[in-house]
């Protein structure tokens, strides 16, 4: 398979590195990289960032202004060409770092100054961008996950991601319980390489729009 330099991260919302989060977020990757894509892993709990505080600060410089780890985690996001991001399900919501980390998304939305029903996000502006996302919950039902998956793929709409799968993981609670379900593990390789092929036609229209 040929090498690109395109980058796609991965964003694990689980403060455990080796339960099923981060398990099926790395098959994910997996696909991606069979397509010859560079990846990274970023966990969220090897961060430290606060809470979006509402000052609304991002709206005049286009930035979030809290200067603290989440900056380093934006540059990695701005430099990637697509986004793998995950969360297990906590009370039928994601987790508290993934809700704090969406939460921090805000600063790449753009309002009208008078009419705030008026608003774009970067992404929108400077190119959409693609995505996948998992989901996981101990639960046999879908209605147990709640919103989990619904909030990590609706955030990203709004700032400019489109999700090309949007994974719902359910019976997974022990370390390694993903690894008993092929057709999950699959689902989420699959994933994966149609991440990478829809960000390979995407450059393909573009350059071909270029000639």
């Amino acid at each position: 398979m040929r090498k690109t330099t395109v980058k796609i991260v991965a964003i694990v919302g689980s403060p455990r590195k080796k339960g099923n989060t981060s398990t099926l977020l790395a098959e994910v990757c997996k696909g991606t990289q069979e397509m010859g894509f560079e990846t990274e892993m970023i966990y969220l709990s090897d961060y430290s960032f606060k809470d979006c505080i509402g000052c609304e600060g991002c709206t005049k410089t286009g930035k979030c202004v809290v200067k603290d780890d989440m900056q380093t985690i934006y540059e990695k996001i701005n430099s990637s060409d697509a986004l793998i991001i995950g969360s297990p399900t906590y009370f039928y919501n994601v987790s508290g770092l993934m809700k704090c980390f969406l939460d921090r998304l805000y600063s790449y939305e753009f309002f009208d100054e008078e009419d705030r029903s008026v608003w774009l996000s970067y992404n929108e502006v400077f190119g959409l961008k693609y995505a996948v996302t998992v989901a996981v919950c101990e639960q046999i039902a879908l209605t147990d996950m709640g919103v989990t998956s619904d909030m990590l793929s609706q955030t990203l709409t709004a700032v400019g991601w489109r999700s090309v799968a949007n994974i719902k993981a359910l019976h997974a609670f022990k370390q390694g319980d993903v690894n008993n379900h092929t057709q999950l593990l699959k689902e989420c390789h699959d994933a994966g390489v149609k991440l990478a092929k829809t960000v390979i036609l995407s450059n393909k229209i573009k350059k071909q729009r270029l000639l």
